[in-house]
């Protein structure tokens, strides 16, 4: 994977609050900090329910930033935009959502789908040009031409998401939000779908988010991860680095997690568990650089204890 130290998107202080009721806010992202750069694959982790799919919503403007910046190759996304502004922006941002069945309409062939793009965005001049568009991308995710004429209940879940990629490939953009692309699809599949991403990647130059509950996968495709944590990063480096010296407890505890093909280290294996009640509450965190690139959320106090523990 290439990776140039030019960054693509700066997110700064993001928050996406929501009303719950008539008194309750739900904090799902609660100022999220960090950069993305050209070429690279920046993997988001985090169980269900901590705010990463909510994070790339609205870095790509699904949802309307409640406070922070999200600026994407130095310009404001949540900025005030006139319709060609984002039509422009939406050419260069794209999205792989979660659900390859929910995610296609039903109703419209292959080919419509893919086109939509295209048409939107007046990239073909005639419909020769927009059916060769269509059976090229077809064929660049490892699907046949003859796939555009047919309707998204005729295909497999791992062909579904490939339908999908096309989409999202079909207006040339240079950084993709991934989110949970591989957590509906049979763990064979899986593979196929993450080796796609990584070959479209190093062909096209793309930028990806890849947003995910799965360390293990995450880690195989991943330049940097960040781990998350009921709307805050709590850890971010390396994607070997992280392995390797997993500092935050939460981050050990997702660790610990991961089964491994080995029965004498899963017969032994000790699952951490969290608990976020033991951290130091005499003042509060801040994210923090402990080592070159490797950032972890904590109080000073906390940052001379993960010192001690990396020497």
């Amino acid at each position: 994977m290439s990776q140039s130290q030019e960054k693509l998107l700066e997110i700064k202080g993001l928050k996406q609050h929501f009303q719950s009721g008539r008194n309750n806010v739900v904090k799902a992202v609660d100022g999220l900090t960090f950069d993305i750069y050209k070429g690279e694959t920046f993997g988001l982790v985090g169980e269900s329910g901590c705010g990463k799919s909510t994070t790339g919503r609205t870095i790509i403007r699904l949802y309307d930033a409640t406070d922070g910046e999200v600026l994407f190759d130095g310009e404001n996304v949540h900025g005030k935009k006139n319709k060609s502004e984002m039509k422009k922006f939406n050419r260069k941002m794209q999205m792989i959502f979660q659900d390859p069945y929910a995610s296609l309409n039903p109703r419209m062939k292959v080919m419509d789908t893919i086109a939509e793009g295209l048409d939107i965005h007046g990239l073909v001049k005639d419909q020769k040009e927009r059916q060769k568009k269509v059976e090229d991308l077809l064929e660049t995710v490892g699907l046949n031409k003859e796939h555009a004429n047919r309707y998204p209940h005729e295909f497999s879940g791992g062909q579904r998401q490939r339908i999908g990629i096309a989409r999202a490939l079909a207006v040339d953009p240079d950084f993709i939000i991934a989110d949970e692309p591989i957590s509906a699809l049979d763990v064979s599949i899986q593979a196929q779908v993450v080796n796609l991403m990584r070959k479209l990647q190093r062909e096209q130059g793309l930028t990806y988010l890849f947003i995910a509950h799965d360390l293990s996968m995450v880690k195989y495709i991943s330049d940097r991860i960040g781990v998350m944590y009921f709307g805050k990063l709590v850890e971010l480096a390396d994607s070997d680095e992280l392995y390797k010296n997993p500092l935050h407890p939460y981050t050990q505890s997702l660790l610990s997690a991961i089964p491994l093909p080995d029965p004498d280290y899963e017969r032994n294996r000790q699952r951490k568990n969290y608990d976020p009640t033991q951290h130091d509450t005499s003042e509060e965190p801040e994210f923090r650089e402990i080592k070159p690139g490797h950032w972890i959320l904590c109080t000073t106090k906390e940052l001379e204890q993960y010192k001690k523990q990396l020497k």
